[in-house]
């Protein structure tokens, strides 16, 4: 049986596109050390990126960007997002497992497995894929917007960045449709 692992990256940031990863892991070439992505270092996330991509059978990462997130809402974009990942894979999964409460609209079936990165090895392992690529996404971001700090807080609205949307006001790569930023524009 082919399970795919599905999980996102980026839905509580205030600015950047939210990435979501599908995996599928092969049971003859196991990895050690998967685990929630939040769980684990900068460093030991990288070395399993390297490693997930090696030797899983198949993975995919996608991302919709802020102009989709505001005008569906965030909830929709990172399950847009799980289903672009997933239909992407080079062949169709069994099952597919996603992190969280909710389903995702796939041609086999799929269960919403609340806490999965940390019960199921392939979410782990979209779990990384998801964070590093949103995290390499956010490096980029710093380089691009010198001053607001993507590259430390990751879009998060951290006192910092909020105190940086007061100073240097919004990018382009802002939620728009999220509070904080929603209450600078309305100003």
């Amino acid at each position: 049986m082919l399970i795919a692992g599905v999980d996102e990256a980026g839905r509580g940031p205030i600015a950047g596109d939210v990435f979501a990863a599908a995996v599928v892991l092969d049971p003859d070439r196991p990895i050690r050390g998967l685990a929630d992505s939040k769980k684990l270092s900068a460093k030991r996330r990288g070395e399993l990126e390297s490693e997930i991509k090696r030797c899983a059978l198949g993975w995919n990462v996608e991302q919709v960007d802020v102009e989709e997130i505001d005008r569906i809402n965030i909830l929709r974009a990172a399950l847009l997002a799980m289903r672009k990942a997933v239909a992407g894979l080079e062949f169709q999964a069994s099952l597919v497992r996603v992190d969280g409460c909710h389903s995702i609209d796939v041609d086999c079936p799929c269960q919403a497995v609340v806490g999965g990165d940390g019960l199921h090895e392939e979410i782990s392992a979209a779990s990384i894929l998801a964070k590093e690529a949103r995290d390499r996404y956010m490096l980029e971001l710093g380089r691009r917007f010198p001053g607001y700090g993507f590259e430390r807080h990751k879009g998060y609205p951290t006192p910092y960045h909020l105190s940086v949307l007061e100073t240097l006001g919004i990018t382009e790569i802002h939620r728009r449709s999220f509070g904080p930023v929603r209450a600078i524009i309305d100003r």
